[in-house]
């Protein structure tokens, strides 16, 4: 008899490793959201009743065929049985398809649902989030999160959106909020809610997303270029936390700790994807490469990064970008910092940035290097109170007992590019 503690642990990690192929694959099945995310979660709690009996040597196989079973068991007892049979045929060599989760992502985009719509649902389905981590994310309201993924639901049954990714003339008006949500997924995981400052199962299934969309399209830059945004995030990864957990900023990171081969890639993608054109997300990657390849955090160019900021202002002007913008704005040498607390000042007033904690965390380190501490404590215990991940809130909390050691403005809202 496997205890307990051990058959949760595995179970979590299959939920955090497997949910969505589990669910894409039982879609493909039953092609209803509703009873495919219904059987996936009864299957993990199957999960939690038997394998204490023993353990499968490969739990996702286990779950999707348990899922599968059920929904075929559902379906055999509606009495639309008769008018599903045409959808339950599958081609051959179809059952595990690998594309499962980006046909998954297409489904949630279609352009029949409103762009949020297309947002919540992709997060709720594709990285098994609950809704309120959905929120969080997308910094909207938990019942503001739940009635775009229901209406989202409800649209796809209602029009038969098919599940499958679409003709090559349909893909470039959906590609862009394709783009965004496989960015919000690696969102999610990079600054992840809870104890853990990353969950590396969303993170590496958005970069296994953005793969597949370079694969799909490789005439376009855009998804190019955000694969190497991510991989050169990635490439940072193991940087990020010292050796007793705590948050090291990119400014302080041990760059010998870096993945020169992720880090090469991702540069290499980046720079042929500007080349190629200047997208959002080729230029999110212009940054973060002028940020990589600069000898020293101390010896980036930040007028060239403000420079690439004003420029995705253009073609992506939301108040995220402008703080990012403000961030960098503040560490040109010579800045002037009463004129970007100003700029963030006026911010403020975004309610996107509402419960956005990067925004008073910019606040802070700014109001610190005016000397103007009072402030800065107060602008430190709003970013404290708005921050899910625990590592960055002890980061904070140190800073604001230490208020003036060290600069918070690591450009830190860009490492949660959206």
């Amino acid at each position: 008899m496997t205890e307990a503690v051990e058959v949760t642990r595995v179970v979590d990690r299959a939920h955090r490793e497997s949910w969505s192929t589990v669910l894409a694959s039982v879609v493909r099945l039953t092609r209803d959201l509703d009873l495919a995310e219904d059987c996936t979660q009864d299957a993990f709690v199957q999960a939690l009743r038997t394998w204490p009996d023993g353990i499968p040597a490969n739990p996702g196989g286990w779950l999707t065929t348990v899922a599968r079973r059920l929904a075929l068991d559902r379906l055999r007892r509606e009495t639309t049985l008769r008018r599903k049979l045409p959808l339950l045929v599958e081609e051959p060599g179809e059952i595990e398809q690998p594309t499962d989760p980006l046909r998954l992502v297409f489904t949630c985009c279609h352009p029949a649902l409103a762009r949020e719509s297309q947002v919540a649902l992709t997060l709720r389905l594709i990285c098994g989030l609950t809704t309120r981590e959905v929120a969080a994310v997308l910094l909207i309201g938990e019942p503001t999160a739940a009635a775009r993924i229901t209406r989202a639901k409800k649209k796809i049954a209602a029009a038969g959106i098919p599940y499958r990714i679409p003709a090559d003339h349909e893909l470039s008006a959906r590609l862009d909020v394709v783009l965004t949500v496989v960015h919000l997924v690696y969102t999610a995981g990079h600054v992840a809610a809870g104890s853990e400052l990353t969950r590396t199962d969303l993170t590496g299934r958005a970069i296994e997303l953005a793969r597949m969309l370079e694969r799909l399209m490789p005439d376009e830059p855009e998804p190019q270029a955000l694969l190497g945004l991510l991989l050169m995030t990635e490439a940072r990864g193991d940087a990020r936390v010292s050796a007793d957990g705590e948050l090291v900023l990119l400014a302080d990171q041990d760059r010998s700790r870096w993945n020169m081969q992720l880090l090469v890639e991702g540069v290499s993608r980046a720079t042929e994807a500007l080349e190629r054109g200047q997208g959002r997300f080729a230029l999110q990657a212009a940054v973060a490469g002028l940020h990589v390849t600069a000898p020293s955090w101390a010896k980036t160019n930040w007028g060239q990064v403000v420079r690439m900021y004003d420029a995705m202002m253009v073609s992506w002007p939301t108040p995220i970008v402008a703080l990012n913008r403000a961030a960098a704005h503040s560490l040109v040498p010579g800045a002037d910092l009463t004129a970007v607390l100003a700029e963030l000042d006026a911010l403020s007033n975004e309610p996107a940035l509402a419960t956005y904690a990067y925004l008073p965390a910019t606040r802070a380190d700014i109001l610190t290097r005016l000397n103007r501490p009072d402030e800065a404590a107060d602008a430190y215990k709003a970013a404290i109170a708005l921050t899910a991940n625990e590592a960055e809130r002890r980061f904070l909390t140190a800073r604001l007992q230490a208020r003036g050691a060290q600069s918070w403005s690591a450009s830190p809202a860009s490492r949660r590019p959206r």
